[in-house]
């Protein structure tokens, strides 16, 4: 019965998988394999404290199962327990000191530890035994990149599609993938909007970088995001189907291009903006907007919460409540830009700042953008509203997990990629208030300088 659990499991059969392990330990719980068994299954449907404690209770009954340690780490880690984390990781190297998965797991919760040099070495010490491991590459390419060690970085972010469960960019072709060499006419490249919408607009900059090397480009990119590339320069054919897709002879994803570039931390496109809202619906909003808002106040667009289903959404994402400094700031209108399932939370909205939902009406990029040129300032989380405000080159303020992802580098309060964005950064992880309170005194302190200019000026 076990047997067929584990084959339910590894074919993603997560409910036939559980409901056989329910039976198994109805019987007896001195089962070690299968509590193990259910801490797994509990945690790839999203249950990681149920899943925690079914591993606990596995290592009890059997204390030298390295596996159990090592996935035991990661739930650890994925709960923000993260010192646990390590006692159990560490354990379980001990245990097996070649296992593979413990090294990984290590690496991965180094980076959350912002120990950058153990999770590289960790990740170094599980390509000793495996050179094509793919997530170990990955590792090191993440945590090169967020040091800013951008030569090593590019280079190791190659293996990104080679990972466990990531999709590749394209369905496959017998054409190469671009070498950063100039093409002819009618040699044709195709770039492809791959990853999430935040680095689709990140690398959108690298596209006129590629159209000055290569005059015929295609782009495949989802709907929404194509107000973005109609105004890049180069663009002549854009597509949303693969069955669509025209004739090529090299493509490139554009997460690829800033490797091609050679870029360096001095050396990213910092022409700005590189997107621009459509004049026409910019005027639109702007007339509603001030037909609605109340005069003299400042307009600040938030958005709280990224895609659910992104891996470190539990990290990156709060609840509008968070925001609750901020919405008790006078002077201030509150324009939510927020998408999905997270829109629901406004329902119990009561901070002093009105609170306008515009988020349904955003059907594309275009919209958001259109928006975003009416407000004074966005307020949000690391989502794609960051990157989108600081390619328009519009005040934006993000609000960073204590381990950000890697574009958002360390320590700095700027971003080389956005010169119009600030960075406010969490002191210890999951905790908001902090980086809440500082960004609602921020936004006090504008206001009453510039209340104070105004006086001046009347005087």
């Amino acid at each position: 019965m076990l047997a067929g659990a584990t084959e339910h499991e590894q074919a993603g059969r997560l409910d036939e998988a559980e409901a056989l392990l329910r039976q198994i330990l109805s019987e007896t719980t001195d089962r070690p394999a299968a509590l193990h068994l259910m801490g797994v299954v509990a945690f790839r449907k999203g249950r990681h404290e149920e899943a925690a404690g079914w591993i606990e209770q596995a290592i009890a009954l059997a204390p030298a199962m390295a596996l159990g340690h090592a996935n035991l780490c990661e739930m650890y880690r994925a709960l923000g327990r993260y010192d646990d984390a390590l006692a159990i990781g560490l354990r379980a190297a001990t245990l097996e000191p070649e296992n593979l998965r413990c090294l990984h797991n290590l690496c991965v919760l180094h980076y959350y530890r912002l120990e950058l040099e153990e999770s590289i070495a960790c990740a170094e010490r599980a390509l000793a035994i495996e050179p094509d491991h793919p997530g170990a590459h990955f590792g090191i390419a993440q945590a090169s990149l967020l040091q800013g060690d951008f030569e090593r970085g590019w280079s190791e972010y190659e293996w990104r599609f080679r990972v466990a469960n990531v999709p590749p960019p394209m369905p496959p072709t017998d054409r190469p993938q671009w070498d950063g060499k100039p093409l002819g006419r009618g040699e044709r490249l195709l770039l492809i909007a791959d990853q999430g919408f935040g680095d689709v607009i990140q690398f959108a900059r690298y596209v006129p970088w590629a159209a000055a090397l290569c005059p015929e480009i295609a782009l495949a990119c989802r709907k929404e995001l194509q107000p973005l590339f109609e105004q890049q320069p180069g663009v002549q054919i854009l597509f949303d189907r693969w069955d669509e897709q025209p004739e090529f002879v090299a493509y490139c994803p554009l997460s690829g291009l800033p490797r091609l570039a050679g870029t360096r931390l001095e050396t990213i496109p910092a022409k700005m903006p590189y997107l621009q809202a459509d004049r026409t619906k910019a005027e639109a909003w702007d007339a509603r907007l001030a037909a609605v808002l109340t005069s003299g106040h400042r307009r600040v667009g938030i958005t709280w919460a990224g895609r659910p289903t992104h891996g470190n959404d539990r990290n990156r994402s709060i609840a509008l409540a968070d925001l609750a400094p901020l919405a008790a700031v006078p002077g201030l209108s509150l324009l939510s830009l927020q998408k999905g399932p997270a829109q629901e939370q406004i329902g119990s909205y009561w901070g002093r700042a009105p609170l306008l939902n515009l988020g349904p009406e955003l059907r594309d990029y275009g919209d958001t953008m259109a928006l975003i040129d009416t407000l004074d300032l966005v307020v949000t989380v690391d989502t794609s509203v960051a990157h989108l405000a600081g390619a328009m080159g519009k005040p934006v303020w993000v609000a960073l997990p204590s381990a950000p992802d890697w574009r958002w580098l360390l320590e700095r309060e700027d971003s080389p990629w956005y010169p119009s964005a600030r960075l406010f950064r969490q002191s210890a992880a999951r905790d908001w208030h902090p980086v809440m309170t500082s960004i609602a005194l921020e936004a006090k302190r504008l206001l009453d300088q510039e209340c104070t200019s105004r006086k001046i000026a009347l005087n």
